[in-house]
């Protein structure tokens, strides 16, 4: 098959950034083929993502991708490393991608690529640097930032590449690469005018942050700026139906009443739960009943905020540490969400190939015919962030989209 292009993206929502990565991967990998496995409902630092997984779906095929493949909820909203390694087994395994793009802050590839080595290979000088900053009570991703800067020793090269977020979430990516022994081509597309996390807006780019910004305060009035036409429309039905959800916040009550009802050891199954963090949690939660007051009285230096929402997350959807070590057991299922003629095609090739992978078109017939029950729990856990999810919206809440929503095309 000719070159495919792979993406992780989350794509909330997708917007004039966006774009430009895409254009710009399809021309460096000289790909004839798109794919994107984008985050569904939750997202990776422990937020929801404003519009459901089928409208970011359409927005992408919109806009130039020929197939979308959702990344199990799982692997969305873990750490960066495993979200990456997920991301990565899951491209991996179609068999017929050629090349993954991703977007960072750093344009050299090979500066982020050396330090993904220190990582894969743990030296005993840096594990000795980590441990020492560690032990002042920092959050591990400052200390391994500051035990990288100690080990690699050069800061003017490294010191800027491991304060940014997409960064840091790419050389996660090359690593993985490394772990699985993967032929996939890395391709880093810098990020294009405005920051991560900015809510400035240059020309017609601005940051998902900031986008979801003007569209929780209803400040959309320069909107169409930012976003591709048909992004615009799509987002634009999706506020008028109510069917959004405007952040973690539109699910403090039902987080604090789970929390409340956990016992202490529950809470200490919680992923990411650790050294006692499990009885802060407990009082946080029976002494407020907003997601910001729990934030602010259980995060310090080391724990971070991510974290901490991640936690909560986990909490709502009744995430346990067993269910994300069975991870390692599996290579998930491939997940469809939309796809165009070209895309068609590619399912057809993977179909064709040597791959094993479970394509799922239909969650009723893979639930009715699939006997493996870490593959069936991955997805049914899916089925159930998506239930809740839908409670966020102002109305039309209803339950198992999953089994009812159409598949999104465009041939």
């Amino acid at each position: 098959m000719p070159n495919v292009l792979g993406i992780i993206a989350e794509y909330n929502p997708f917007h004039n950034g966006h774009l430009y990565h895409l254009n710009e991967s399809k021309k460096q990998a000289n790909a004839d083929y798109s794919v994107a496995l984008i985050t569904g409902n939750f997202v990776q630092r422990g937020d929801v993502s404003i519009i459901n997984k089928w409208a970011k779906a359409e927005m992408a095929l919109q806009s130039g991708v020929d197939l979308v493949i959702e990344l199990p909820t799982l692997y969305s909203i873990s750490s960066a490393e495993n979200f990456a390694y997920g991301s990565i087994k899951i491209l991996n395994s179609l068999g017929v991608v050629n090349a993954v793009s991703f977007g960072t802050e750093q344009a050299d590839v090979n500066t982020l690529d050396s330090i993904a080595n220190v990582l894969l290979e743990e030296p005993k000088e840096y594990v000795s640097v980590l441990n020492h900053e560690l032990s002042k009570g920092i959050s591990f991703p400052k200390a391994r930032e500051n035990a990288l800067l100690l080990y690699l020793n050069d800061i003017r090269r490294y010191a800027n590449v491991l304060s940014c977020p997409n960064n840091i979430l790419g050389i996660e990516y090359l690593k993985a690469l490394k772990k699985l022994k993967s032929t996939l081509i890395p391709i880093a597309i810098p990020r294009n005018k405005v920051g991560y996390n900015s809510l400035q807006t240059v020309d017609n780019f601005a940051s998902a942050t900031a986008i979801r910004q003007m569209l929780v305060t209803r400040n959309t009035k320069n909107l169409h700026r930012f976003v591709p036409e048909s992004s615009y429309e799509i987002l634009k039905n999706c506020i008028s139906n109510g069917q959004y959800v405007s952040g973690l916040a539109q699910f403090e009550k039902e987080i604090m009443y789970i929390l409340r009802k956990m016992t202490v050891s529950e809470i200490a199954e919680i992923p990411d739960v650790t050294e006692g963090l499990e009885n802060l949690i407990k009082e946080a939660a029976n002494s407020c009943n907003s997601v910001q007051e729990f934030i602010n009285i259980v995060k310090s230096k080391r724990y971070t905020q991510t974290r901490i929402q991640r936690i909560l997350v986990y909490a709502l959807l009744n995430i346990t540490k067993k269910e994300m070590m069975n991870l390692d057991k599996v290579t998930p299922y491939i997940r469809v969400l939309g796809f165009n003629s070209k895309g068609r095609d590619i399912l057809s090739a993977i179909n064709s190939s040597k791959s094993k992978v479970n394509i799922v078109t239909s969650v009723k017939k893979f639930i009715d015919t699939n006997n493996n029950k870490n593959l069936l729990s991955i997805l049914e856990k899916d089925i159930f962030a998506t239930n809740v999810y839908t409670l966020g919206y102002e109305y039309d809440s209803v339950s198992n989209l999953d089994y009812t929503k159409k598949l999104i095309t465009l041939l």
